[in-house]
């Protein structure tokens, strides 16, 4: 999809580019209107009543916070306001920057922006209906694509008995101090207290070994769509650290290794697809180290992000190969299909992988996109992807003359809806057209139409994009080519977005042979592949000479002590550099004597 570059796109380009902006305030026909989109008297009415909202927004959000969170500030902009507010803030109504309050821009973007609301159970956020739509258009996607694969979904229950969870010491010892427990029925105490999901191998593969027989029985490809719980964490982040959050985790079992690997790796790649076709943001695949891969497995591969406005890498989703480690542990075998008549062998041990994609994808998506006007959403996966504004109507506008440019705007909707755009016209009275521009924009709908009196009369459309702020994001189409105007137009959005966050990631993502430049690298927020090892001492050791250790030890939120933290390995890109000579080339770090084994990437990681 990043790739269609059509002769339509150029279209849309050459006509905008030939057509100047008209004045829609004005009926070409009434020479005497007053001129200007919003009179002072709405600005103000405007700006008013986005304050009020905005408070509400805010009270909203802190009745939500536990009371121990209210008391201590999210960041350090939180304690010490020492940040203009953005100018205007009253009317578009998010008042701290991206590029100076992080976290708090975040959460403004969010609450504000109708995707999410804070709960009553710190941690615990609601998707509200425009985000969830994100992520069923997400499951709706994968859903396709893994039933393409012979993936069934089922539905296993969310609470695993102790005996089970303790079965695999290896793999629960990397979420023990996450686990939330169960150990009362109304007053009365259980006799032995359940474990709520932070995962479902060991939910699942006790049935598994019941359920496969025999070889014919495999591959068994299952997934489910769930909400897991992990607790433990100081500073929740919503999508990206809640302890309650949505995903879907396939479990299957193969009879070879080869096979096992071989779906590894698609489902890695319908991963990169996810974020690339859909939100919009680049990846990298690769293979996590030794230190960083899920407890329990063989090896770990993954999708690793890039946060440009802080600087930090983030895990996008991992599908893991387990091996035979769990089908050891819960005795899942079959006979050996190689067994001839009464020939005597040993029953093999299936391989089985997991894999896994939550919504954190929205959080991704969020941070990378998003401005100081509020949400910027990729057009695959907004809810409403074009919304139609009327204009120019003014206190000398009839009613008929409102009813005919209403009708004509019902018009545009069909024509747009029966070319499969989601879209929604804004008719409110009581509302100036800046006052609806400035809320949608809030709200990130990717492309905004201006229809008034002016455009009604020469049977066009003015367009405004929304990852372009101001006229040089506006165009004008055509009515008859609306539909394919909107549709190209939508195309040339979503690759723009998509070209933009790539460049940003590829110029920030540094190839470092000398340590003396990979601190300065990572203080300047960029990832670092360098030469390395692999292995874990000189992970901890990297860790430990690029951390500021007061700083990073302190009850501060992550955001808000990011260029202190230590740099942690992201993975080993598949797509290896050239460069590094083996039995030569020398790990990076200069306490470590060891010679280089692949590139990895570092950074400072979510």
């Amino acid at each position: 999809m990043a790739d269609q570059n059509t002769a339509a796109d150029a279209a849309v380009s050459d006509a905008a580019a030939s057509q100047a902006l008209p004045d829609r305030t004005t009926n070409p026909a009434d020479k005497d209107a007053p001129q200007g989109e919003v009179s002072k008297n709405a600005a103000k009415k405007a700006a008013k009543m986005a304050k009020q909202a905005a408070d509400k927004a805010e009270k909203a959000a802190n009745k939500g916070i536990g009371k121990a969170e209210a008391k201590k500030p999210t960041s350090k902009a939180a304690q010490k306001p020492k940040n203009k507010k953005i100018d205007g803030a009253a009317l578009i109504g998010i008042d701290v920057s991206k590029e100076e309050d992080f976290p708090g821009w975040y959460q403004q973007v969010l609450t504000k922006g109708d995707m999410l609301d804070y709960y009553d159970v710190s941690g615990c956020f609601i998707l509200k209906p425009a985000s969830y739509f994100i992520w069923e258009e997400i499951q709706q996607w994968f859903n396709t694509h893994i039933k393409k694969m012979g993936v069934k979904n089922c539905s296993f229950p969310l609470f695993v008995s102790e005996d089970v969870l303790n079965r695999e010491k290896d793999h629960i010892e990397g979420f023990a101090a996450e686990v939330a427990w169960v150990t009362h029925a109304g007053s009365s105490k259980l006799d032995k207290k359940i474990a709520i999901r932070p995962t479902s191998e060991t939910v699942m593969y006790p049935y598994y070994a019941k359920w496969i027989r025999s070889h014919r029985d495999l591959p068994l490809k299952l997934n489910q769509w769930n909400s897991v719980v992990r607790w433990e964490f100081k500073h929740p982040q919503p999508f990206l650290r809640t302890r309650e959050f949505l995903w879907q985790e396939g479990h299957t079992a193969h009879l070879t290794e080869e096979a096992a690997r071989e779906e590894v790796l698609q489902i890695l790649d319908l991963y990169a697809r996810v974020y690339e076709e859909l939100l919009a943001v680049p990846v990298v695949k690769g293979q996590k180290t030794e230190k960083e891969k899920f407890a329990g497995g063989l090896y770990t591969t993954t999708v690793e992000g890039y946060i440009p406005a802080t600087g930090r890498g983030i895990q996008g989703g991992t599908s893991h190969g387990l091996g035979q480690n769990f089908s050891k542990m819960f005795n899942i075998t079959v006979e050996d299909p190689s067994v001839k008549g009464d020939e005597k062998k040993a029953p093999l041990h299936v391989w089985q992988n997991s894999w896994g994609l939550s919504t954190r994808t929205l959080g991704v998506m969020v941070m990378i996109h998003s401005d100081n006007h509020g949400l910027v959403l990729p057009p695959p996966v907004a809810e409403i992807q074009t919304i139609i504004v009327p204009v120019g109507i003014t206190a000398k506008t009839t009613d008929e003359e409102r009813d005919k440019l209403y009708a004509r705007i019902d018009e545009l909707v069909t024509m747009l809806r029966d070319a499969d755009i989601r879209v929604e016209s804004d008719l409110r009275d009581g509302y100036s057209p800046g006052w609806k521009f400035n809320q949608w924009e809030l709200r990130g709908v990717p492309l905004r139409i201006e229809f008034g009196p002016g455009e009604s009369t020469g049977n066009y459309v003015t367009a405004a994009r929304r990852d372009i702020p101001g006229k040089e994001g506006k165009s004008t189409i055509d009515i008859p080519e609306l539909a394919t105007g909107v549709r190209t137009l939508l195309d040339t959005i979503y690759q723009d977005m998509f070209k933009r966050a790539e460049e940003k990631f590829r110029s920030h993502r540094k190839l470092i042979t000398n340590w003396d430049d990979f601190c300065p690298a990572l203080n300047d927020k960029n990832i670092c592949v360098i030469p390395h090892c692999l292995t874990e001492e000189c992970e901890d050791q990297i860790k430990e000479l690029s951390a500021r250790k007061a700083e990073e030890d302190s009850d501060e939120p992550e955001d808000a002590r990011a260029p202190s933290m230590g740099a942690k390995s992201l993975c080993i890109p598949f797509e290896q550099p050239e460069g590094i000579e083996p039995g030569v080339t020398k790990c990076v770090n200069p306490q470590c004597t060891r010679l280089a084994e692949k590139w990895c990437m570092f950074g400072r990681s979510y």
